[in-house]
């Protein structure tokens, strides 16, 4: 144990679960947890619950999945919110779910998490901002996505304004201005979208075009007409036929053609960018080759002037309250078995990193259970569950980029062949009869105090 341990406050939680995160995804294990009856404590380093629909959107945003899909399973949205709820909506939801299942109580906030590492008897050390440690069984790591941004790497230099989109809040900051957003996900389309509306003149520069997929057809969400269980060549046909009657082809609007294939990267879910290009008010830009005061040089080798650049270029996944030997993250992709368990640790899972083309609450409402009966298995063996699903046959991810109608298939069979998987466990395990988790050293208690931590 550190030097500094007799001078700070240590709580023993040896017998309990910690949930790092009260956003979506963390409020949905916590669910699951609680109606197995397992123990845990949940943080935020924020001020209230919500995640990123707390602190991460901008006023005007609304779900682009569909309500169906974006609901938890065992908790239906209101049937007069709107088929793409608000943001304001997404937040009287999840404060709903989460006094509907009487989840509250067990949620500190204000609570940063700057330092996570095993220590003896497979016990895991949690040190928070100011200093204090607690003792868990396991650490369940649900801190979003949405908060280490991702910035271009430019050449030259702007008079301007350069923002990341997660800075932006509000249509006032766009107002009166030429604005240059760079991206082609869906928060870049729905800045551009606003900065035509509002803004002296709005680009958008995408260094690759990307398919834009409308948000419904017939007056049904998109998100919606894909639900069944339909292979992914079936979905990909299905949703390039309604690009085609929706929007037509690319070049209507001036667009070079995508050069992947739908479902190759994160869908961008928008009607009113090729809309705003038909009534001029958003130009398309290749991807920007350098800055010069206030215009901006394209690598089609033309220039425009610009008052505010907004950077819709997304974040890195980041655990940076894990020690070094812990990192997994490789580009996108978190690097762990079944997508949240390590082989050669026990006790710390990755929650909720990767993309899928639906929304999260039907998806975290399926895992999280079968998450919860893989807790009581760890508990179970000496080995870690991650172990014994590699032995298993099961590979490392290479995509952050999940069907959602391959995860339910796979949870389904997980779920009806669980007895089995806890027979192959007893067996794996005895082969490793001296297993432990290896101790990392501490942190200087002045470098966790003073790290930057933030999720």
């Amino acid at each position: 144990m550190s030097s500094h341990n007799n001078t700070q406050t240590r709580i023993n939680t040896t017998d309990k679960q910690l949930i790092i995160g009260a956003g979506f995804v963390g409020l949905g294990m916590a669910q699951a947890l609680q109606e197995a009856g397992i123990l845990y404590d949940q943080v935020d380093a924020s001020d209230r619950l919500g995640g990123n629909w707390y602190h991460g959107v901008y006023e005007t945003a609304h779900i682009i999945s569909s309500r169906k899909v974006t609901q938890f399973t065992n908790f239906p949205m209101p049937e007069d919110y709107p088929d793409f709820p608000s943001a304001q909506n997404m937040l009287d939801y999840i404060n709903a779910f989460v006094d509907h299942f009487n989840l509250r109580k067990q949620i500190e906030f204000n609570r940063k998490v700057n330092y996570v590492r095993p220590i003896e008897n497979n016990f895991w050390e949690v040190t928070f901002a100011k200093g204090e440690q607690r003792i868990y069984k396991g650490v369940i790591m649900c801190n979003g996505h949405h908060w280490c941004k991702r910035f271009p790497e430019f050449t030259g230099e702007f008079n301007g304004e350069i923002i990341h989109s997660k800075d932006y809040k509000r249509p006032e900051q766009l107002k009166g201005k030429r604005v240059l957003v760079i991206g082609g996900g869906n928060s870049a389309c729905d800045i551009a979208a606003e900065a035509a509306r509002v803004g002296a003149k709005c680009v958008l520069s995408m260094r690759e075009t990307v398919w834009f997929i409308p948000k419904t057809f017939a007056g049904i969400p998109v998100a919606d007409l894909s639900k069944g269980r339909s292979p992914a060549w079936y979905q990909r046909l299905l949703i390039y036929l309604l690009i085609r009657f929706t929007f037509g082809k690319h070049e209507s609007y001036g667009l070079p053609k995508p050069k992947h294939r739908i479902f190759e990267k994160h869908p961008t879910i928008n009607n009113e960018v090729p809309y705003y290009m038909k009534h001029g008010r958003i130009a398309y830009k290749p991807g920007v080759r350098g800055l010069d005061g206030w215009s901006v040089e394209f690598f089609d080798g033309s220039r425009e002037e610009f008052d505010l650049i907004v950077c819709a270029t997304g974040y890195y996944v980041a655990y940076p309250f894990l020690p070094p030997e812990l990192q997994r993250v490789k580009g996108s992709v978190v690097k762990c078995y079944g997508d949240s368990f390590l082989d050669d640790y026990k006790g710390l899972y990755f929650i909720g990193w990767y993309q899928p083309r639906s929304g999260i609450g039907s998806i975290i409402s399926a895992f999280a259970p079968v998450f919860a009966r893989y807790l009581k298995l760890q508990d179970e063996i000496n080995v870690p569950i991650g172990l014994v699903l590699k032995e298993m046959g099961k590979k490392l991810p290479t995509t952050h980029l999940f069907d959602p109608q391959e995860i339910f298939r796979e949870l389904e069979l997980t779920n009806l062949r669980f007895n089995s998987i806890v027979k192959k466990a007893h067996q794996i395990d005895t082969r490793y009869p001296n297993f432990s988790n290896q101790p990392l050293p501490a942190k200087s208690i002045d470098k966790v105090i003073s790290s930057s931590t933030v999720y």
